[in-house]
């Protein structure tokens, strides 16, 4: 889940967010952008002063102007049974998205400090360069990753970060947006360290006089030498309501793992959205080297054949929508004031659950769900191996397929508004006789990474699946 850290501070454009040993800033303003492909854009000695003055996030392609030119697209809508092509218009909203953008910011990071870069998301094939060398590539533009920058740092000044993203022609069946259209951060934090997404939180047993709380949190660069995690949770009033202080040694990257008993827990609904806070807190040597707040909420899903779905064990139904990751006019750059405003308008409507439609949402909705209460099924990919779009991700699947997944579910599995995962949706795959094994494939990958969420997949096509 995404972190929530402490004491807000906004700094010389940077909004920063500090909690002992770990800082986290969002790098916000003072970035250079753009339109042109520029070949030496990465290098350090890069003469960017005539670019534009951009804050991020950012969406290029929203500014216009519109155009029929700019989406036009010779296609067989395979899901309204067309057997040729022909010209479409219409489909991405008439804006220019396609095309290379080049950004560039600086940043600093203190001697003696590990640093990554997280991206909330970037659209798309996202090249990150860190004083003119490669760091990291990331292809799916609606997913997060985070890159470890730490071996290109430039300790005795300012460090320059280039990004360059690049929509292609036919990549996309809606309006995707165009940049760095979701948050940056920097997050520094001692070598010994919990990493991004480092916690995963579960509930064995919930009932009206108890819960019972795992944690499970992963730390970088122990050499198995023995650490210390003390944990406390604390109440949706801010009270704590259980601690544990526990040392052992790290071997194999295992994860280190707590438990803890809640009395009486306020369970999470839709009509109760009641959040915890785990604040961990990483001894070493003993030093106090690292904190990290996980927020989680306590509620029982189940799913019970010939009955239906059960939320803290009382039957209901979703009333919800599918819900594409734009915000209409104002495009595609996440906007959490916009996003409010548009859950606010589903909850007055008696919405109570969203389907992301069809691809990883950003954190802000997330954390707004899990805060107002709507329950999600968070979907992955709108193609698998087998082509909707001539540049669709199906040119990535069988690389980056996995680790898609890995970081969708790290970054939202603490999440309590989340009850299933999608792995797709109305993939031309289903059709292919073999189909069945690449549904498993990403199943058994949901599966793995979090054995408490069903998976499910929006198919189109009846016949094709059950004779699949």
């Amino acid at each position: 889940m995404r972190t929530r850290l402490f004491s807000l501070l906004v700094l010389c454009g940077f909004i920063t967010l500090s909690f002992a040993q770990r800082t986290t800033q969002t790098l916000k303003d003072h970035w250079k952008f753009t339109n042109e492909d520029v070949q030496d854009a990465y290098k350090i000695e890069y003469d960017d002063s005539s670019w534009q003055t951009v804050s991020i996030p950012h969406d290029w392609a929203i500014f216009g102007p519109f155009d029929r030119k700019h989406d036009l697209q010779e296609v067989a809508i395979t899901q309204n049974m067309e057997k040729q092509a022909s010209v479409k218009t219409g489909r991405t909203g008439g804006l220019p998205y396609v095309g290379i953008g080049w950004y560039r910011t600086t940043f600093e990071v203190p001697e003696g400090k590990e640093a990554q870069l997280l991206f909330d998301g970037a659209m798309s094939e996202a090249e990150v360069y860190v004083n003119g060398e490669k760091v990291c590539f990331w292809p799916w533009g609606y997913n997060s990753f985070h890159c470890n920058v730490t071996p290109h740092l430039n300790r005795s000044g300012k460090n320059i970060l280039a990004v360059r993203l690049e929509n292609k022609p036919e990549s996309s069946r809606w309006y995707p947006g165009a940049g760095l259209y979701r948050n940056v951060h920097l997050i520094t934090t001692n070598k010994v360290h919990i990493p991004v997404w480092g916690t995963f939180i579960t509930t064995p047993h919930i009932s009206k006089d108890f819960a019972a709380i795992k944690i499970q949190t992963r730390i970088n660069n122990t050499e198995n030498k023995e650490v210390l995690i003390e944990t406390q949770i604390l109440s949706p009033k801010g009270e704590i309501v259980s601690t544990q202080k526990n040392s052992r040694k790290i071997h194999h990257e295992q994860p280190f793992e707590q438990h803890f008993i809640v009395n009486e827990p306020l369970l999470w609904s839709p009509e109760t959205p009641n959040l915890y806070q785990a604040v961990s807190t990483l001894y070493f040597q003993g030093e106090k080297i690292d904190s990290y707040t996980t927020s989680f909420g306590i509620r029982k899903i189940e799913f019970i054949a010939n009955k239906g779905f059960y939320l803290n064990g009382e039957k209901r139904k979703f009333q919800g929508v599918c819900n594409h990751h734009d915000l209409g006019p104002l495009g595609a750059a996440v906007n959490e004031s916009a996003l409010r405003h548009q859950l606010n308008l589903l909850k007055d409507m008696g919405c109570d659950a969203i389907r992301t439609a069809h691809n990883m949402p950003t954190p802000e909705l997330v954390n707004l769900c899990d805060e107002m209460g709507f329950m999600m099924i968070i979907e992955a990919f709108d193609e698998w191996d087998i082509a909707k779009c001539k540049n669709g991700y199906h040119r990535f699947f069988n690389e980056w397929a996995e680790k898609d997944l890995i970081n969708m579910i790290h970054n939202y599995r603490n999440n309590p508004s989340v009850i299933m995962w999608s792995i797709g949706n109305e993939v031309p795959t289903q059709c292919n006789p073999v189909g069945y094994k690449v549904a498993s494939f990403l199943q058994d990958i949901c599966h793995r990474e979090d054995p408490t969420r069903p998976v499910t997949c929006g198919m189109d096509q009846v016949s094709c699946v059950l004779d699949n």
